[in-house]
């Protein structure tokens, strides 16, 4: 039972180490360097953006005349063709179904709408990636290409991978590298089994013996003792 707490407060520790400690990470940074804040005119046309958010961090290409090109879930291109009505700020009940209806939409929005508040981050990545970046034109040309609806999935094809493929000519992204990492922990873990087993067994005791409680609890386990 100690082994199972410990290893719960492991992935715990680790998961906020995932984000809410590299978002701290992300307000050390804004202090060390020049931050350039809201103020467009110290933007170039082509520039990424970058802005932490609690749980995850959005990315978007600055297009001039205060306009960033950012993709962003949205469920309204799949139900009408009213550009206007696709233009409006989207709301967080169109941004979660769009999520679960896997679709989204590269826009222009304010740099202000796009910041929401928080201070902007300025061609960071260009500092972790291999590849060199595509002349800051190209870069908006690239972006300005895919303006409108486009499938969306949250971890293979997001707003850092819309950014990345613009900038570098290459579609990755880090944050779902990190999360796929974390994952492949917790499966390589064979703690993880032995977890699940307990939860199994204990799904048996409050709900009964029945094929929906007994075969997650043979199936689940075995599967992640072999994958450890």
């Amino acid at each position: 039972m100690i082994d199972l707490l410990t290893f719960l407060v492991e992935k715990l520790s680790v998961l906020s180490h995932f984000k809410l400690f590299g978002f701290r990470r992300f307000e050390q940074e804004l202090e060390e360097r020049k931050t350039l804040g809201h103020h467009a005119q110290y933007l170039m046309r082509g520039d990424l953006l970058e802005v932490p958010r609690i749980l995850f961090t959005h990315y978007g290409i600055y297009m001039g005349d205060n306009k960033v090109a950012h993709l962003i879930p949205d469920i309204l291109p799949v139900i009408t063709n009213d550009n206007t009505a696709i233009r409006t700020a989207i709301t967080n009940k169109r941004l979660i179904l769009g999520c679960i209806y896997k679709c989204a939409c590269v826009r222009f929005d304010t740099l202000e709408d796009f910041a929401f508040g928080s201070k902007i981050i300025v061609n960071q990545i260009d500092k972790l990636f291999k590849a060199q970046p595509f002349p800051n034109e190209m870069v908006a040309n690239r972006a300005e290409e895919l303006i409108g609806a486009i499938p969306y999935s949250l971890l293979w094809n997001n707003c850092e991978h819309f950014v990345t493929y613009c900038r570098y000519g290459s579609a990755t992204s880090q944050q779902t590298e990190k999360f796929c990492q974390f994952l492949k922990s917790i499966i390589r873990d064979q703690r993880s089994a032995i977890l699940t087993v307990f939860f199994g067994v204990l799904s048996i005791i409050l709900f009964g013996m029945g094929l929906s409680t007994t075969l997650p609890t043979i199936l689940v386990p075995f599967t992640l003792w072999m994958a450890s």
